[in-house]
């Protein structure tokens, strides 16, 4: 996966030969032995670089995964060789944190103001505005039945 022109710095010079090292100690295959949560190989995945890939037949292009996802730990035991596949099922959780903060920081930039939602499991309703619903008890009087908030 090409790295980001804002996160280079956080690689170290000899990323290049490091991560050469580690699809070489995987013999130029994917090491996922299931980390990536895709639950579609058995055991170690069978993609091989250059290969076509298993399910789609696209060409596998192997890549270096940081198990923790942090460019500045290079132990080779935090690094996996992983094809593209497995490598953005590992970074899915990575990423929609990572786009949920650069989606509120663009926001914030042009003025908006930040919102609490509270738990993000918790679906945000629309705004609403109370409403009164009556009817006619009698001649010349109302009776509340109910007074439910309605959504526009």
């Amino acid at each position: 996966m090409p790295i980001r022109p804002e996160n280079v710095h956080r690689y170290p010079p000899t990323w290049p030969q490091i991560s050469l090292a580690i699809k070489e100690r995987a013999g130029w295959r994917c090491e996922c032995e299931g980390e990536c949560g895709r639950g579609t190989h058995p055991g170690r995945c069978p993609n091989r670089h250059g290969a076509p890939a298993y399910g789609t037949g696209s060409t596998v292009c192997l890549t270096t995964a940081h198990l923790d996802h942090t460019p500045e730990h290079v132990d080779p035991a935090n690094l996996r060789a992983m094809c593209q596949g497995c490598h953005l099922h590992l970074d899915a959780g990575h990423h929609a944190v990572t786009r949920t903060t650069t989606r509120a920081r663009a926001l914030a930039d042009a003025g908006q103001l930040a919102v609490d939602v509270g738990d993000a499991a918790t679906p945000v309703m629309p705004p609403t505005r109370p409403q009164t619903l009556r009817t006619a008890a009698a001649p010349g009087t109302e009776q509340l039945l109910l007074d439910l908030p309605v959504t526009p």
